[in-house]
């Protein structure tokens, strides 16, 4: 095992047999090869480092377990796999690489507001920005596009729904050890949207198109081994959004709650046993899908906001989690509910809820606000908020804004005379206000939700919650 860093899991003692706590550049780890007197390397267990190190590592004859070389780099090349993605009749948003700065604005008025701009190569969303228009794109600075590393402006799919899909490969068959939707709507990070296994709003004709699809690029770029694609859902029809041929952060969560380790039947892969041997598909060539042992089970990120001051906890496109918790339930209510207790975020079973929602989350919001009014909440609002919602027969306490003047929502806040946030920023830059409402809020420890689909989960775990039924279930070994 070679690594740099000495904190992670994989540096644990009794993860290798031997630890190399070294640089990962090609350098050191040709150097590494020679002292073991080996040719043999695996880069498909670490995330984009080692696709980095792959070519460098070949050239200087290392030999890759499992997916070859082209496999890794075409999925990685833009150009090549969106015109394999067309070959092969699948969906994506459009895109399309930039090399010169001045040509990202053209790009972006040719695809269409909203628009996602994200280097080439990133390392957890680093870089990445969704722009709802002109001005906003003008305003982003750092952007340097180039031949060697070109900016990519991809059609953002809004208020879509993100799936992450963990699959093992053996040339032939293809293993699905799970299929997980992110809770958050599209535009957050996969390592900050908490997941649920099964699916919990999809249909059974998109779950069979995601691992058909997965079966066509599995076949197309020779995976051997794990890979990792991530799709989108927007009125009814399924995008394809990347595809990683290594393993992703979601493997361990998914090996946990489906009882097949994925690791070891792709180690078993490249030690000649396929798929079929293993028992994990029936016959050659054929698929199959893995299910959730326990019901429901919730994966949710843990944040570390509360040990900085004047942090905005607002997720987006660049990953912000340190750490991550599961939760297990017979119902998907119980298991958002475990979820949210693990991470340290309690939902409350009485009290009031502040609601403070931009324009296009209001008809979402209207029946989370119904079905918290019977289970015995009160509500309060901002008066954009508290206006509609008057329209729709509901009549709520009004709140001022930050800049409203005094007593407002941070008052309220401070004083713990809120038991719940309900608060979505509007577009990239949130408000002023918006940020101290939902700063305050994570200092003084009350639970918050910064999008109308986490809101929905809340509310389902909250019904749970109500019932004092809580029961704790074992993970299997």
């Amino acid at each position: 095992m070679v690594n740099s860093n000495p904190e992670t899991v994989s540096t644990d003692f009794n993860i290798s047999d031997r630890l190399y706590l070294q640089g990962l550049t090609a350098e050191e780890v040709k150097e590494i090869l020679i002292h073991e007197q080996t040719q043999r390397v695996v880069v498909q267990l670490g995330g984009q480092t080692p696709l980095n190190l792959a070519p460098p590592l070949t050239r200087a004859g290392a030999r890759l377990e499992g997916t070859s070389l082209e496999g890794l780099m075409d999925a990685g090349d833009r150009g090549k796999f969106s015109a394999l993605v067309s070959q092969l009749g699948l969906r994506q948003p459009k895109n399309k690489a930039v090399t010169k700065n001045e040509d990202i604005l053209i790009t972006a008025r040719e695809i269409g507001f909203p628009v996602l701009i994200r280097p080439s190569h990133v390392l957890g969303g680093r870089g990445m920005y969704i722009v709802y228009d002109e001005a906003g794109l003008t305003s982003i600075e750092g952007i340097e596009a180039s031949v060697e590393a070109p900016i990519l402006v991809d059609q953002f799919l809004e208020d879509a729904f993100e799936y992450d899909l963990d699959a093992v490969s053996d040339g032939e068959s293809l293993y699905v050890g799970g299929i997980l939707q992110h809770i958050e709507a599209a535009g957050i990070h996969s390592g900050d949207s908490a997941a649920v296994f099964p699916p919990y709003r999809s249909t059974p004709e998109l779950l069979a198109q995601m691992q058909e699809w997965a079966h066509k690029l599995a076949l197309a770029l020779h995976v051997k081994g794990l890979m990792n694609i991530q799709f989108a859902a927007k009125d009814g029809n399924l995008y394809l959004i990347e595809v990683n041929p290594r393993a992703s952060r979601t493997v361990p969560f998914i090996c946990k709650t489906s009882a097949v380790d994925l690791v070891d039947a792709a180690v078993r892969i490249w030690e000649g046993e396929d798929l079929v041997k293993q028992g994990l598909v029936k016959k050659p060539g054929e698929r199959a899908l893995g299910t959730c042992k326990g019901g429901w089970a919730v994966k949710e990120a843990v944040f570390s906001f509360d040990r900085f001051s004047n942090v905005d906890p607002a997720l987006g496109p660049e990953m912000r989690s340190t750490g991550e918790s599961i939760g297990l339930g017979k119902t998907f209510g119980e298991a958002f509910a475990k979820s949210q207790i693990s991470s340290g975020n309690r939902l409350p079973v009485s009290g009031k809820v502040f609601i403070s929602v931009n324009k296009k989350d209001r008809k979402t919001i209207l029946p989370v606000v119904k079905k918290l009014v019977s289970l015995g909440f009160s509500i309060a609002a901002t008066q954009g908020t508290a206006a509609f919602l008057f329209e729709q027969g509901i009549l709520v306490e009004v709140m001022q804004k930050v800049h409203e003047g005094h007593p407002n929502i941070t008052d309220y806040l401070q004083k713990k005379q809120v038991a719940l946030v309900i608060n979505t920023p509007m577009g990239f830059h949130a408000r002023q206000g918006d940020d101290e409402i939902r700063s305050i809020a994570m200092r003084m420890k009350i639970p918050y939700t910064t999008t109308t689909s986490a809101a929905v989960a809340a509310v389902e775990a909250i019904e749970y919650l109500q019932k004092k039924q809580v029961v704790v279930r074992e993970l299997s070994s």
